[in-house]
């Protein structure tokens, strides 16, 4: 049986993230080793060039990848690290970060996630790509969480 959360209530951790809210983001789909994070593209988001900032990037793939492991486990996941590598300039509407589990352990998932954005004719752009650790530090006897 699994005992990994819903959307709805997936939705709601995503509301408490008060960082999250600021950007807009918004959780798509959650389950089954995989999640969704969306967040529409705004002045705001950009940089000096009109590309998305790489923090929005970054952020984006951090929370995937986090809510992705947290569908395998059903415990609070947090990021133990990650890597991202900037494969083109993000310009369009809308950004997602789609994330899954490649594989989870006890008390640590290894996770993938690909950023792309959507235009107004509904192309997509493969951005940029991300993989990480993300720990369960409810799962490892009370032990202090090794990030953030």
């Amino acid at each position: 049986m699994n005992d990994a959360p819903d959307l709805a209530f997936a939705r709601k951790v995503l509301a408490a993230q008060p960082f999250s809210v600021l950007l807009g983001a918004r959780l798509v789909s959650f389950g089954d080793g995989e999640a969704t994070l969306e967040l529409d593209i705004r002045e705001e988001l950009r940089q000096q060039y009109g590309y998305v900032h790489g923090g929005v990037l970054s952020y984006a793939a951090d929370n995937a990848l986090t809510f992705a492991a947290g569908t395998a486990t059903g415990s609070n996941p947090l990021t133990a690290g990650f890597t991202i590598d900037y494969l083109r300039p993000a310009t369009g509407e809308l950004l997602r970060a789609q994330a899954r589990v490649i594989r989870a352990g006890r008390t640590r998932a290894v996770c993938r996630c690909e950023l792309t954005t959507v235009d107004g004719d509904g192309v997509e752009t493969l951005c940029a790509v991300a993989q990480g650790a993300i720990s369960y530090p409810d799962a490892s006897n009370g032990a202090e969480p090794s990030a953030r």
